[in-house]
């Protein structure tokens, strides 16, 4: 259940006369009273001889009764309160008790024998209701409403609970402002798929994400074909910034600026700054970490591998520091996952961003290296990279969660569900190639990779021997050997590095993992040569595939 607190309004007839009306898509359906101050306040939803201006000048009688220069500017004070999609519809009744409950919870009508505002809450559709109050109170005092946009928050936690409704994680007040009405309806006029504040959040944070400095950074802003506004100092210091779209015009045909604060808290420039300032020296307090793969060093393969590096050092970071935070951002679903981590990311204590330089010049890297799928290596170091994002969103959600972060928590979950329809995408031609050529090996060979992996991960190996990515595994194992690799060794470190109980498929996780240490193509729908002279003098028998088919592509728990 979600309030949205605005109290900035002056005219409640222009109020009144909206959510008594069509609505801007014919969207209301039946306006009507639910509940009001006194229960007995005119409703010209269901009163033939009730009129709007009846309603208007009940509400704003304590207003009009002060002196002309002692009345507030702005007395209208308004509230949304709307369920969850799957939520059950509620009925008058329960919205007349949830509004009553909101308008004391506020201060705008305590109760008690308090004075209080007048207000009436009316209903225009099945999911949600309106509360329009005027801000002065019986006795001629204004309420006591300082943060009833909070207040309204806990409210309504308590009555998901007692109503049995969908429970939403508390707010924290970390959360990057949601577009108005308004900019949702102009972004449909203009045949947008977001609005304004969304592309611009986006585009901003996609520039910042492996810049260097700030030079970089406005740079990319202005390639990006944003309007940028610098705000400085007298002394030309540069004290912040804002952007606007070329095309996003007021009735004035000029541009309309966004402040990056606006567009979320971290966005500000000296948040932003933070980034560039900030960064523990490599190595210190993290345990050591392969080097990056010197495999395509400037082609899309290699962005990859370096991003699968980069989030490995930062999950080091997350799980050996008491606060760190780290954000991940690719394509597509990936980048559902980047907006979703962006909100984990997000969080009152300030982090120890640890190897944030790594993680940013593999964002940039990742951005500039082409599509996030494709065949061949792209495709699967792209696999590989998303594998290790999963393990960083999921060590940031364990984290949130441990400090109590609930929307940041939330919101790591949100993100692992899209990584994991990438990471499905991604994987499948890989592994299938893998499994295939696992599938073809000599019976005496595989049985040779059987014996390493109850070498290695005895704990582990019935389990392994019973998926259909055993196969995948075992032609690995097999090129791992080819390439002068000890395979018992690397695979007990691989199996040691992180838990495996959240991984749907073992041998998928121990794949990324053993390819990554052995620094090997993560392709190899072609064979390495090495490989292919090995498997025909270790292997002369071949097995079958008799019209067996391929791995399951996902590797996440359900």
């Amino acid at each position: 259940m979600i309030p949205s607190v605005n109290e900035s309004g002056s005219r409640t007839i222009g109020l009144l006369a909206y959510l008594y009306g069509p609505g801007r898509h014919e969207e209301h359906t039946d306006p009507h009273l639910v509940a009001s101050f006194d229960g007995m306040s005119p409703d010209p939803g269901r009163d033939p001889a009730a009129t709007l201006k009846d309603l208007q000048q009940l509400l704003d009688q304590p207003v009009m009764a002060l002196p002309r220069h002692t009345r507030p500017a702005k007395h209208v004070w308004h509230t949304s309160v709307r369920t969850a999609a799957d939520d059950r519809i509620l009925t008058d009744e329960e919205w007349g008790t949830i509004a009553r409950r909101i308008v004391a919870a506020t201060g705008i009508d305590p109760g008690d024998g308090r004075p209080g505002c007048r207000w009436a809450a009316v209903r225009h559709a099945d999911d949600h209701i309106h509360i329009v109050a005027t801000l002065v109170c019986e006795d001629g005092s204004r309420p006591d409403d300082f943060r009833s946009g909070r207040r309204a928050q806990a409210e309504c936690r308590l009555i998901e609970k007692e109503l049995g409704l969908h429970q939403i994680a508390p707010g924290d007040g970390t959360a990057a402002q949601r577009p108005t009405s308004a900019e949702h309806h102009k972004a449909e006029r203009q045949g947008r798929d977001r609005t304004a504040r969304e592309e611009l959040r986006e585009t901003v944070r996609r520039a910042v994400a492996g810049a260097a400095g700030e030079e970089e950074f406005f740079d990319r802003l202005a390639a990006a074909g944003l309007l940028v506004r610098k705000r400085t100092a007298p002394s030309g210091d540069l004290l912040g910034y804002k952007v606007a779209l070329p095309d996003d015009r007021n009735k004035d045909g000029e541009p309309v600026f966004y402040p990056g604060a606006r567009l979320a808290p971290d966005l500000s420039l000296p948040r932003i700054r933070e980034r560039f300032t900030h960064a523990l020296d490599d190595g210190q307090g993290v345990a050591p970490v392969e080097p990056p793969s010197p495999t395509g060093p400037g082609g899309p393969s290699a962005a990859r591998r370096r991003t699968a590096s980069a989030a490995w050092r930062a999950l080091l970071v997350i799980e050996q520091t008491n606060d760190a935070v780290a954000a991940a951002h690719t394509r597509t679903e990936l980048r559902e996952a980047a907006a979703a981590f962006e909100r984990a990311s997000r969080s009152h204590v300030r982090a120890e961003r640890g190897h944030d330089r790594a993680l940013r010049q593999a964002a940039r890297d990742l951005v500039q290296s082409g599509p996030a799928l494709g065949r061949g290596e792209d495709g699967a170091t792209t696999a590989m990279a998303i594998d290790m994002l999963f393990f960083l969103v999921t060590a940031a959600h364990h984290w949130h969660a441990k400090k109590g972060h609930a929307q940041q928590a939330a919101a790591a979950r949100q993100a692992a569900e899209h990584l994991r329809a990438a990471y499905q995408a991604a994987a499948a031609q890989s592994l299938g190639a893998l499994y295939q050529r696992g599938r073809r090996l000599g019976r005496p060979l595989l049985q040779r990779q059987t014996t390493v992996l109850r070498k290695a991960v005895p704990e582990l190996a019935e389990q392994v021997l019973a998926e259909p990515g055993w196969y995948a595994l075992a032609a690995t194992l097999t090129d791992i050997q080819a390439a002068g690799h000890d395979p018992v060794a690397l695979l007990a470190d691989a199996a040691g590095r992180r838990e495996l109980d959240t991984a749907e498929s073992v041998s998928d996780v121990l794949v990324w993992r053993l390819l990554r240490s052995a620094d090997l193509p993560a392709d190899t729908s072609n064979t390495l040569p090495a490989a292919r002279s090995f498997e025909r003098t270790a292997s002369p028998t071949r097995l079958q595939a008799q019209g067996q088919t391929g791995p399951r592509s996902g590797r996440f728990s359900t």
